[in-house]
């Protein structure tokens, strides 16, 4: 079966061409230039920029397949969570060629396609397994005990982790997107130069929170500017500093949620598995827990259509189908 998968949850184009578990073409189009200048997405922009760029990708991903849109037997499409106006250009695009080739249409939860990109490139991750989706958009825990039987664990009170990173590279006056400027300057500072405190819960929770630490550098980032001591040095270490306790926050509760569940695996995705300061730690916690820990390849890690094809796929040769009444949803958890 060729799948046809698109994604367009937020501020990156995607298109990618499945056949049967092999990833034929996957194209993404970022928008990151589009965005810089404001320090964060903006959802007008970005459903321009998708409107702009959707089509050419599907024609370019099929071009890369070698294949033709009468090729197709199938299109998969995210449709929640995501910018409403975002997923809508991406859900008319596939309702579009679904309808044009009468062929089924099927919708995917963008967080489902992260929690199961790794089978793209391993096929024997065992369950149960402890899936972290780690985005600019969520963090949250799952009791994965097979595809598509999913429990929600734990998640983020506030901010996303990734939204985290954002906002405290743009106190630094660093660009954007923060995450992978804030990890190449946490290679070269010196982790243990701040120290911030860890979020505490009442009762057992699973639960995330990273507001009070960006407030923390927030303070310390004036406090330092009034004394003249905003310089590289700084930045270095408090990008260092802030990265050590975010990670160790997702570690923690990642292992713990293992340990709690007996689980047989993690399994970490979304756009911020990519950091290296991550996957060192994620690494090291593995080997002391004793049990693997799977991260797929960055660039099924940040936002792609191969996840979404290959969930989409699945669900198709389930008999499962979507019709020409599917909507686009902006907030919508899975394992609830």
């Amino acid at each position: 079966m060729i799948v046809l998968g698109i994604e367009s949850s937020c501020d990156e184009t995607a298109v990618a061409v499945l056949e049967g578990n092999k990833v034929r073409a996957s194209t993404v189009a970022s928008q990151d230039e589009v965005h810089a200048r404001f320090g964060g997405v903006v959802p007008e922009l970005a459903s321009r920029k998708h409107l702009e760029m959707i089509i050419p990708l599907v024609r370019s991903a099929l071009n890369k397949a070698d294949l033709s849109m009468s090729d197709v037997d199938g299109v998969a499409v995210t449709n929640a969570p995501g910018l409403i106006g975002a997923l809508l250009v991406g859900l008319s695009a596939a309702k579009g060629i679904a309808y044009a080739l009468d062929v089924p249409i099927v919708g995917v939860n963008h967080l489902e396609g992260h929690l199961n990109a790794v089978h793209l490139e391993t096929d024997d991750v065992p369950y149960p397994h402890v899936g972290l989706v780690v985005s600019g958009g969520h963090t949250s825990l799952y009791h994965v005990r097979a595809f598509g039987d999913y429990e929600l664990m734990g998640s983020t009170r506030d901010d996303a982790a990734g939204e985290a990173y954002d906002k405290v590279a743009k106190l630094m006056d660093l660009g954007y997107p923060g995450g992978p400027i804030i990890d190449r300057l946490a290679g070269m500072g010196d982790e243990t130069a701040f120290s911030f405190t860890k979020p505490k819960f009442d009762g057992e929770t699973l639960d995330f929170s990273f507001s009070g630490i960006k407030t923390a550098v927030m303070l310390e980032v004036r406090k330092i500017q009034k004394e003249n001591r905003f310089n590289d040095d700084f930045k270095r270490d408090m990008a260092a500093s802030f990265q050590r306790t975010v990670v160790h926050i997702l570690c923690d509760r990642l292992f713990e949620a293992a340990a709690k569940i007996n689980a047989k695996a993690v399994v970490v995705s979304g756009g911020v598995a990519a950091n290296k300061g991550l996957r060192k730690e994620l690494e090291k916690r593995a080997k002391t827990a004793g049990i693997p820990c799977y991260i797929p390849a960055i660039k099924l890690c940040t936002d792609n259509a191969s996840m979404i094809a290959y969930v989409g796929a699945r669900r198709l040769a389930n008999g499962e189908r979507s019709d020409m009444t599917l909507n686009a949803v902006a907030n919508q958890e899975i394992g609830v």
